[in-house]
């Protein structure tokens, strides 16, 4: 069973973030979770401050503290994912966004690695005492709403969003503590132990 971490983004995978991101662009395939990484790709010392500005932002209508980790499969140090968490909402992150935007590299889905990557999350959120976690996501984005629901997600809300995502967005709600209590037992054995990054 392969074993995942989070990683905080740091200069030693600078080449491997790189990569990652080119995978997406190369599959034509939607970039989320990243923390704006795709937009630092000649600057990736730029985007290692930036995420430290973010950090420790001082939460308003236009911004909120948020963290970045790659998700890295301990077997190879491979970067298979990427999660970014906010940690306050603020009304327009209500209404659309959440808590949590993640992605999985294309050659890697479909092997369970996002569910790990949001359980990881919710392990951080409820370090940083986030009860209860807003997600969503593109209705025909399946994989994306299977991996909330096989956390415990309810669907709270669905509606067609036309100023930003163009298409029916389902919200889903997760409890935090509630989850980590049920799925544990399926989760905690692909975590790797030495490196979990818990900030």
């Amino acid at each position: 069973m392969e074993k995942l971490r989070h990683v905080i983004p740091s200069k030693e995978y600078e080449e491997k973030a790189i990569d990652y991101i080119n995978e997406f662009k190369e599959y034509g395939s939607q970039i989320n979770g990243t923390g704006s990484l795709h937009r630092y790709l000649d600057n990736y010392d730029g985007w290692l401050e930036h995420l430290e500005k973010v950090r420790n932002t001082i939460t308003s209508e236009e911004k909120v503290p948020a963290e970045t980790f790659f998700l890295v499969r301990e077997s190879d140090d491979k970067i298979v994912g990427m999660i970014n968490i906010r940690l306050v909402l603020n009304e327009h992150l209500k209404e659309l966004g959440g808590h949590i935007g993640y992605s999985i590299r294309p050659t890697e889905r479909r092997k369970g690695y996002n569910k790990v990557n949001l359980y990881l999350g919710l392990l951080f959120c409820q370090e940083h005492g986030i009860d209860e976690v807003l997600l969503d996501c593109d209705k025909d984005n399946l994989g994306s709403a299977k991996t909330m629901q096989a956390l415990g997600g309810i669907l709270v809300r669905e509606y067609f969003e036309d100023k930003e995502y163009h298409c029916v967005v389902q919200d889903y709600v997760i409890d935090v503590n509630k989850a980590i209590n049920k799925y544990r037992d399926i989760y905690e054995p692909m975590i790797s132990k030495e490196e979990k990054i818990i900030k």
